[in-house]
């Protein structure tokens, strides 16, 4: 794919280089709806980046250890969806934001871990579980995987759990 350098649109992508030389991606992941995957003289292939977000939301949820994703309002209003007729369910991209360029995109993913899990591990291995995924995938690298750990699950808080504590104290 040929490239002319003079044009302003590269003249910012220029400009968005990161301290270590790497191109950042510029949109995030409600912008365009889909970026050039692969051209070749037979046609060209574009992947949405919303097919990059439910890639790395389902490929961060295959991790033993990881309870759920999203902040308290992403999962309220997953929580409503699921009880709408019709609606879309449980969302695979809850917790997740992408920003996909041409060639690259980066991740942020909001995670509940559960209890006694070790936080530094089960980051490692979402974060080598979600680029291995969405780069065999899509074909696209990615540059970064950001996790932030915004709760942890107790199975007190299970309601199930509870709910037999309640029927042994009857007896």
């Amino acid at each position: 794919m040929a490239q002319n350098s003079g044009t302003p649109q590269n003249a910012q992508a220029a400009t968005d280089q990161s301290a270590e030389g790497r191109r950042i991606p510029e949109t995030r992941s409600g912008g365009t709806p889909a970026r050039l995957a692969d051209e070749t003289t037979q046609g060209k292939t574009t992947i949405s980046a919303s097919v990059v977000q439910k890639i790395a939301g389902i490929s961060a949820r295959e991790i033993s250890g990881v309870y759920a994703m999203g902040g308290g309002v992403s999962r309220a209003f997953g929580a409503i969806r699921e009880r709408i007729p019709g609606g879309s369910g449980t969302s695979s991209t809850s917790g997740v934001q992408v920003e996909v360029g041409e060639k690259q995109a980066a991740v942020d993913l909001d995670l509940i871990v559960e209890y006694g899990a070790s936080i530094v591990d089960l980051a490692r291995a979402v974060r080598r579980n979600v680029i291995t995924a969405v780069e065999r995938m899509t074909g696209l690298e990615v540059i970064e995987v950001n996790i932030a750990v915004n709760d942890i699950h107790l199975p007190s808080e299970d309601g199930e759990e509870s709910g037999e504590q309640a029927t042994a104290r009857v007896e």
